[in-house]
């Protein structure tokens, strides 16, 4: 029973993303058409359209430098669609999503150059 005067709120399940105090800045930014990511990818930007998918370093196509962490799922599967990814912050190595093939220690120290700090959960 909720009591008087409140409302309910929604569940929420904790997904462990964030792994410290270090300020976390958000940017809005436009998904590229076709993707479907999810909370925690690690994404670059392509150079040419301004828009962003996961950080691949084997790429050539400006994506290849990370920009930032999906603060939520995208599903752009139709058409680019608008997202927000964090630009700097602290978080957990195992809620983190890479490219195919792509491991946090590939992206590590680009990450770090921009802000963003990768570290290991206690208990996840």
């Amino acid at each position: 029973m909720i009591p008087e005067g409140f409302t309910d709120q929604g569940a929420s399940t904790p997904d462990n993303l964030i792994a410290g105090e270090i300020p976390r800045e958000a940017k809005e930014v436009t998904i590229a058409s076709g993707e479907t990511l999810v909370r925690g990818t690690v994404v670059g930007r392509v150079t040419a359209s301004g828009h962003y998918v996961p950080c691949d370093p084997a790429a050539v196509d400006g994506s290849e430098a990370p920009q930032g962490v999906l603060v939520y799922d995208v599903d752009a599967s139709a058409a680019a669609t608008v997202g927000a990814i964090y630009r700097s912050g602290t978080f957990n190595i195992a809620a983190l999503t890479f490219a195919d093939g792509v491991t946090a220690a590939d992206l590590e120290d680009a990450l770090h150059q921009i802000g963003i700090h990768l570290k290991t959960n206690l208990g996840a």
